[in-house]
């Protein structure tokens, strides 16, 4: 039952009675709740940053509903549900602005595209980066669930399974986390050198 045509507070007490059924376990209503909020998420994301190009947006959406996700036993279903998914989307959103903002502060415009590769020599199999300060500097500034991610999972070499149950985040969560924070960490230390 999609919630077209129910009004706001119909949908939010639905909402509330799926995350509710979810925390108890109900997978199929989990589901059923992260279908009928992303549209909701979605527009209000895009509603909030017009500036974004979609895949900006759809990367808010998706960090929004892994924040979902790992503080969803946090929910109090007995309060309403809507108000507490903009808050959590408000925290991704502001993270995400401040990621843009980062990222454009570092772009250049290039007039002249070189036609043949850079005559700098490939990385060798075996060399590891060089400057750690650098790399220490470029984990710091990663957000704080990327970091973390990648302090279990590449620094202290936990497993997958460990790390979630350290952090309470899911393997899915973690894999995306650390994803996210490896390109993030090569472009950083890719502007370095």
């Amino acid at each position: 039952m999609g919630v077209g045509h129910l009004n706001q507070g119909e949908g939010d007490r639905r909402y509330a009675r799926l995350m509710g059924a979810a925390q108890k376990g109900d997978s199929g209503a989990y589901s059923e709740l992260l279908r009928e909020i992303t549209p909701l998420l979605r527009r209000s994301i895009a509603a909030q940053r017009r500036f974004l190009p979609p895949h900006e947006i759809e990367d808010l959406v998706q960090d929004t509903l892994l924040s979902l996700h790992a503080v969803r036993a946090t929910y109090d279903p007995a309060r309403p549900f809507t108000p507490w998914l903009m808050t959590i989307a408000r925290y991704r959103v502001s993270d995400g602005g401040r990621r843009y903002i980062r990222r454009a502060a570092h772009e250049v415009a290039v007039e002249f595209l070189p036609e043949t590769f850079s005559p700098d020599q490939t990385n060798r199999l075996g060399e590891g980066y060089g400057d750690a300060e650098a790399l220490a500097k470029a984990v710091r500034t990663l957000p704080a669930g990327q970091r973390a991610a990648i302090e279990m999972l590449k620094i202290q070499e936990m497993s997958l399974k460990e790390a979630s149950a350290k952090s309470g985040m899911t393997i899915g969560a973690l894999k995306v986390s650390v994803h996210r924070a490896m390109k993030a960490l090569h472009r950083a230390l890719k502007t370095e050198t």
